[in-house]
């Protein structure tokens, strides 16, 4: 039903007049990028000024890289580990420098997205909307956004209608039964702007067992509505709605210990989960003296049910809902030369969990948890030379408060060398399925948990060439260490899964390092690279590439009509816990390097009319992200876009 609905969609867009114009999504420098993510005044500042290191993948990288499922592109930024149990639609974690998947912030839109009952976002929910941008800042962030920004924070941004005004629809389809659009009517005009998408994909997918015959499909939608009304300089009211629903099938592993696959992915007819969310922000932004005193405030929700089925119905499931309301005033003094940021916030928050599993002895009442979180932010401006401090306090009803600061500095020296550096500490507080989850004879939480905690420093140089700065090559060396860090035991004698506190540290240091040019208008490339030792206790910690790294390579005709990319993405060996013993104690096991290689082209064939193709893993690489779960084979999808 849903891939009937989206063809007519399509094509009722595409048959609709319009005079907008095609948006321009030619990149900047990475030096002149804007990033709004690194400051809580919200302004933006150019990544060229941060102490902080940040990854921009702007809409024109979406767009040549043929990026449909979000994650996907994400493999392309340094320090970023991606791991998908199975075909689209499954379970997708992500990791930064190392970090555990929960220690990521993410927000769509400036939303906080994360499943509160998990205490993670997963990403395999998200599919990639037209016109996009992606802000990946990576370090402790706790300072500016409170728990979860241990490793990093990923900020997922649509265009608004003034960014990227016109009418847009995508329509394509290939391998494993695929079908996936994509449609956009965005523009302005006076004081209003607005912004409507949606996506869809579809995919009766490939056997994601080994040795399996059960293909494993998923249905996916994503829409959202982005609206700006600014009847004045000196005031803005913004609106944000986001809907998203995943309906995946899945595989199990096989429970019978005296089964010779026992602990290994089997096909599970019947199996599916179905995951829910939609999201809301409104603010409103109030202007003084000239703008240089700033003032917003605004309200967002997320709402998440997640529910998993066997053929005998229901098996587990949760709900969650989190709501925030912040107050952010921020003062800019001086003068263009030189400017002093003075920003304060105040988050408070409130997170409902909620286990709907049908069982007697799960606790199936509803918590919460309330947090009050205070943020006092101070940026220097000053032509080459950047500096920033952040505090934050955190007064939480469940778990001790947390004081979070961070240091950073940005020197950009007359050769076009940059130097940066920044010091950091973060806070993580467990989830609610870390406190009283529970599965019958498996899994039972622990409600005596305390938060993790981090701290870390960082220190990079970059250098830019050319005076119009065409090409940027950057390092970056991270140091940091985790404390408290949740762990799942196994204590005898019923040897049942329960989460509790190391009392010994998890450290991780490492390398990360990139090139970006675009000497002349007709080539682009970008590299990252990644070097991570992550230890826990001088063990290797699980799912953590020790090398990573990924090249995109476009090359565009003389008069823009034709684009084709390049992609090549290595991930390095890398080891995995396998449950394949019946005590249920996991066995360490390593999971092999391997090469995935993607190429696309791009033809217009008039101004409003483009085909467009790709192949991925063009080499057919046997490769596994988890331990059992086949990744896809060689692919070839094809399509056609229109833009009015």
């Amino acid at each position: 039903m849903f891939r009937h609905s989206l063809v007519s969609s399509v094509a009722l867009i595409a048959a609709t007049p319009a005079l907008a114009q095609t948006p321009d999504t030619s990149p900047d420098a990475p030096g002149d990028q804007i990033v709004v993510t690194a400051s809580r005044s919200g302004e933006g500042v150019r990544a060229g000024q941060l102490g902080a290191s940040v990854t921009v993948l702007d809409a024109e990288a979406l767009e040549t890289r043929q990026t449909r499922i979000v994650s996907d592109v994400l493999r392309d930024v340094p320090g970023v580990a991606v791991n998908r149990s199975g075909g689209v639609g499954g379970l997708t974690q992500i990791r930064i420098r190392g970090s555990e998947s929960n220690h990521v912030l993410v927000l769509i839109d400036g939303i906080e997205v994360s499943d509160p009952y998990q205490g993670e976002y997963d990403f395999g929910t998200l599919i990639a909307d037209p016109a996009a941008r992606i802000e990946v800042l990576r370090g402790q962030q706790s300072s500016l956004y409170g728990s979860d920004a241990i490793g990093g924070v990923i900020n997922y941004i649509t265009l608004s209608g003034h960014e990227a005004p016109g009418y847009a629809a995508r329509i394509e389809g290939g391998s494993f039964g695929t079908i996936s659009g994509g449609a956009r009517a965005a523009g302005a005009s006076g004081d209003f702007d607005y912004a409507l998408s949606a996506s869809y994909y579809g995919t009766q997918g490939y056997a994601t067992a080994r040795g399996g015959t059960r293909d494993i499909g998923s249905d996916s939608v994503g829409a959202t509505a982005k609206l700006n009304w600014t009847p004045s300089d000196a005031f803005k009211l913004s609106g944000v709605l986001r809907y998203s629903y995943t309906d995946a099938e899945t595989n199990q592993t096989d429970n019978d210990p005296a089964s010779p696959a026992f602990g290994f992915i089997i096909d599970s007819p019947g199996v599916h989960s179905r995951n829910e969310a939609f999201y809301g922000l409104l603010s409103a932004q109030f202007s003084a003296l000239d703008g240089r005193w700033v003032s917003t405030l605004s309200g967002q929700f997320a709402d998440t049910t997640r529910k998993s089925f066997t053929p005998a119905g229901l098996d587990y499931g949760d709900k969650g809902q989190r709501y925030k309301g912040s107050f952010t005033s921020s003062l800019s003094l001086g003068t263009e030369a030189v400017t002093h940021r003075l920003t304060g916030a105040v988050d408070v928050e409130r997170e409902n969990f909620q286990n709907i599993t049908p069982s007697a002895f799960a606790f199936q009442g509803k918590r919460h948890t309330d947090n009050v979180g205070f943020v006092g932010q101070y940026e220097l401006l000053a032509g080459d030379l950047s500096l920033g401090a952040s505090v934050r306090y955190d007064d939480n009803d469940r778990f001790d408060d947390a004081t979070t600061w961070r240091l950073q500095g940005s020197y950009r020296l007359p050769t076009g060398t940059r130097l940066r550096a920044a010091y950091g500490t973060g806070v993580k507080n467990p989830g609610y399925f870390e406190l009283y989850g529970y599965s019958d004879g498996r899994y039972i939480g622990n409600p005596d948990l305390k938060p993790e905690k981090s701290k870390g420093w960082e220190a990079g140089i970059e250098q830019s060439f050319g005076t119009d700065e065409w090409g940027t090559i950057g390092a970056t060396y991270f140091d940091a260490k985790l404390t408290d860090e949740i762990f799942t035991d196994y204590p005898a004698p019923d040897y049942v899964a329960t989460p509790a506190n190391r009392t010994t540290d998890s450290k991780q240091h490492g390398i990360e390092a990139f090139a970006s040019a675009r000497p002349i208008p007709q080539i682009r490339f970008d590299l990252a690279y990644t070097w991570l030792k992550s230890e826990e206790n001088g063990v290797r910690e699980v799912r953590r590439p020790r090398h990573m790294g990924s090249l995109n390579t476009t090359i565009f005709s003389a008069d823009q009509r034709f684009s084709g990319t390049l992609t090549l993405r290595y991930n390095g060996a890398m080891t995995d816990a396998a449950y394949i013993d019946p005590s249920y104690v996991p066995i360490t096991v390593t999971l092999r390097d391997y090469v995935l290689v993607n190429l696309g082209a791009d033809y217009r064939l008039s101004p409003r009319v483009a085909l467009f193709g790709r192949v991925e893993n063009l080499l057919d690489t046997d490769y596994e992200e988890i331990f059992s779960y086949r990744g896809a084979g060689r692919a070839a999808y094809g399509g056609v876009r229109v833009n009015f």
